[in-house]
């Protein structure tokens, strides 16, 4: 929630991967920042940036404020180049900023000292923060560079003003004194999260400890960037080619042509044709292949990634991060990494996570067991020589199960799902019944790429809200995945108003066909229009608790409440209608298409907590404890094993050498999803015994959750919401987790 923290979030994101949703698939991992930390490279890219930088910083549209509205970014301004001395520019007055509060004679005062640091550092905010998102979205070779020269310089910025005696000795005797200050609750609550920044950061530690703390930080931040690149890399090494068009029998026609076309790019000749891999260790064609030996040959490619013992293997670097981050966690004066991490967010403890994942776990693996017989009924039935099930046929045949069950492909029910239709008869349709809100389109405003779109946001009485940028077809240069994110935030203190990035993945159609959706990419854009209203409705005093400055495992709950919306009687009679004849999707196939929520949910579950207990596991080792590079694998092994989840047709969503999530932000944090999603589905329960889709609900939501960011604990905010603590059993319920009648 502190700016110093928040700067250390720069840093992240200069080389990781930004908070995202996790949604299917699972969330995307930014164009992380490129490898290597030796002095050599760093040299180069020193020399080959000066070549690339303007003259002179005084023209850095960069550095000077936007003149268009809602403080937009001048993207038809900004080139890839200005990003390098801008940070340079902005990072030396911020550090001056620091210093002159740090050496200020002046007695601390709650202005002079925390207030100051408020309003410190604004122009390596923004940068920052307009950084982020071009590079998640039109990434290009400067940009990386400038990600890779970024990330250990934002760390020791970072360092530097949290390791800074004088102004913690500011902070610390404000802090001691609070009860005196007369500060309201959010003030008191900003002065004592700064102090457990700092304290948690590194303050209280002896000199000699903190500058082997600042070692650390600048090991990890190489490390972990060399991890990501490494991930980046390997998946296109790690694509996957073809001979022959019959090896992809199954594939529709246009992704055939799509993979020759990778064949082409790639110089591999006439007759080629290459699948690329995602992140994810499960991947889209093989819901489609029907040819068994092709489905073996990508999915083991996926999860071969990063341990194949050739340059982009990444357990030696996994050992050291873990082992890097243990230490660190002990110096600090916490038992793990993961104690480290917990401490911050609103489970708390390595406990509480333990448990919800360990009550989570035998009944995911249970269900996933089941799915197993009948996609094994399945091949049983219509092969000529059955197999046994492995993990590479589960996407094939349980597509098969679901057809036969639920009677009904995509193909139906897309042409009621045209992407502009679904954004403002249902996103924004749902959003003015419930806030009042409306929407108008501004083509006059620059965006960061032709496909994307400005919206202007207003109140129910006309007054000027904010805007939103839509950013929804896929491309080279953009990362995977749905995300939101903000360009501009607003708060008391500083006044703005918010500008917001929500982007999603979805295939471009040929010119002139219509964008049309599946259930869920329609979904996907309601749980991010989710985040989107948690930054429009900011109302705090203080920009450290702006928007979606809350704890990550409390992040993704209000983005997953509001995918309810998406299956809302009105709200779906008003957008889900076919874009040819105008006709409403037939309430048979869309019964048929919510009940096929719950198929599968047993893999689903289960490959995203195999993923979560190892992340736990990896960062609840003490240093001693911490598996070497040839270790890592079977340390994964174990730990599978252990928990029950050693199920082999469902292997973990992540493997641990590209596990980014883990290595990245999400670092003792993968559980986030999961855990917002009990709140989310209590919440829905609530919402549905006592509200309705009336402003009346909107404004409820609003006031106790949406506008209050971070200046609450989050736990607080949902009591304020609900009214009474959270149950897991909604989840369980939605999820279709239940076995024997429980």
């Amino acid at each position: 929630m502190n700016k110093i923290r928040n700067l250390l979030t720069l840093a992240i994101a200069a080389g990781l991967l930004a908070a995202c949703s996790e949604q299917a698939p699972p969330p995307p991992e930014a164009p992380e920042a490129p490898e290597s930390t030796a002095e050599t490279a760093v040299q180069e890219d020193a020399e080959a940036a000066d070549e690339a930088q303007p003259e002179s910083t005084d023209a850095n549209p960069l550095l000077v404020e936007s003149d268009l509205p809602y403080g937009m970014p001048p993207f038809d301004k900004v080139e890839s180049e200005h990003f390098l001395p801008a940070f340079e520019a902005a990072m030396e007055t911020h550090m001056a900023e620091i210093e002159a509060i740090a050496g200020n004679d002046e007695a601390p005062s709650f202005d002079n000292t925390i207030l100051a640091m408020e309003r410190a550092g604004l122009d390596l905010q923004r940068i920052g923060r307009l950084f982020s998102n071009l590079t998640s979205t039109v990434t290009d070779d400067t940009l990386q560079d400038t990600q890779r020269q970024m990330a250990p310089k934002f760390a020791a910025h970072s360092d530097a003003i949290n390791l800074n005696g004088e102004l913690f000795a500011r902070i610390k005797t404000l802090h001691d004194g609070r009860e005196q200050l007369g500060l309201d609750a959010e003030g008191l609550r900003l002065l004592e999260e700064t102090y457990k920044d700092f304290v948690r950061a590194g303050a209280l530690l002896s000199d000699e400890d903190k500058e082997r703390l600042r070692e650390m930080n600048a090991q990890l931040a190489g490390l972990t960037t060399e991890f990501s690149q490494n991930v980046l890399k390997e998946v296109n090494d790690s694509a996957v080619v073809f001979d022959s068009r019959e090896a992809l029998a199954g594939l529709s026609e246009s992704r055939i042509d799509s993979a020759a076309g990778e064949a082409a790019d790639r110089e591999l000749g006439e007759g080629s044709y290459v699948i690329t891999l995602l992140n994810t260790s499960g991947q889209p064609p093989l819901s489609d292949l029907e040819v068994r030996e092709s489905r073996q040959r990508i999915h083991e490619a996926s999860l071969a990634r990063g341990s194949r013992g050739n340059e982009f293997d990444n357990t030696g670097i996994v050992a050291e991060i873990v082992k890097l981050r243990a230490e660190r966690a002990r110096l600090l004066g916490y038992d793990t990494h993961a104690d480290y991490v917990l401490e911050d967010r609103t489970a708390q403890t390595v406990d509480a996570v333990n448990g919800m994942l360990g009550q989570l776990a035998p009944i995911a693996v249970a269900n996933a067991r089941l799915e197993g017989q009948d996609i094994q009924e399945m091949i049983n039935e219509i092969e000529d020589e059955p197999f046994e099930l492995a993990s590479w046929d589960w996407a094939y045949y349980a597509e098969k199960v679901r057809q036969d069950r639920y009677a009904f492909d995509e193909s139906q029910i897309k042409p009621y799902f045209e992407m502009e239709n679904v954004l403002v008869n249902g996103v924004y349709f749902s959003a003015e019944k419930l806030f009042g809100i409306t929407f108008k389109k501004r083509e006059d405003l620059p965006t960061q790429h032709p496909d994307a779109t400005a919206w202007e946001v207003f109140e129910a009485d006309g007054s000027p809200l904010g805007i939103v940028i839509t950013d929804f077809y896929a491309r080279g240069t953009k990362r995977g995945g749905a995300w939101m994110n903000s360009y501009q935030v607003n708060s008391g203190l500083l006044g703005g108003h918010p500008v917001i990035g929500m982007h999603l993945n979805v295939p471009k159609p040929p010119e002139g066909e219509p964008t049309l959706l599946t259930w869920d990419e329609v979904t996907t854009m309601f749980h991010e229009f989710g985040h989107v209203v948690h930054g429009l409705f900011s109302d705090v005093e203080y920009p450290s608790f702006a928007g979606t400055a809350v704890p990550r495992d409390f992040v993704e709950y209000p983005s997953q409440v509001y995918e309810m919306w998406a299956s809302w009687p009105e709200v779906l009679a008003n957008y889900a209608q076919h874009h040819e004849t105008g006709e409403q999707i037939p309430q048979e196939l869309l019964d048929k298409v919510i009940e096929a929520e719950k198929f599968n949910e047993g893999f689903r579950t289960t490959e995203y907590l195999a993923a979560a207990i190892i992340d736990q596991a990896l960062h609840q080792l003490a240093p001693e404890d911490t598996p070497a590079a040839d270790a890592v694998m079977d340390f994964e092994a174990k730990v599978l094993a252990e928990h029950g989840l050693d199920y082999g047709p469902v292997p973990p969503r992540y493997r641990t050498p590209y596990f980014s999530h883990s290595m990245g932000g999400y670092d003792a944090g993968y559980y986030s999803y999961i855990w917002s999603e009990v709140l989310d589905a209590d919440s829905v329960l609530w919402i549905r015994e006592n509200g309705d889709l009336d402003r009346e609900t909107g404004q409820h939501y609003r006031d106790t959750i949406l506008s209050k960011g971070g200046s609450k604990a989050a736990m607080d905010l949902y009591l304020d919401f609900a009214g009474r603590e959270p149950s897991i059993q909604p989840l369980l319920e939605r999820r279709g987790l239940i076995i024997d009648g429980e």
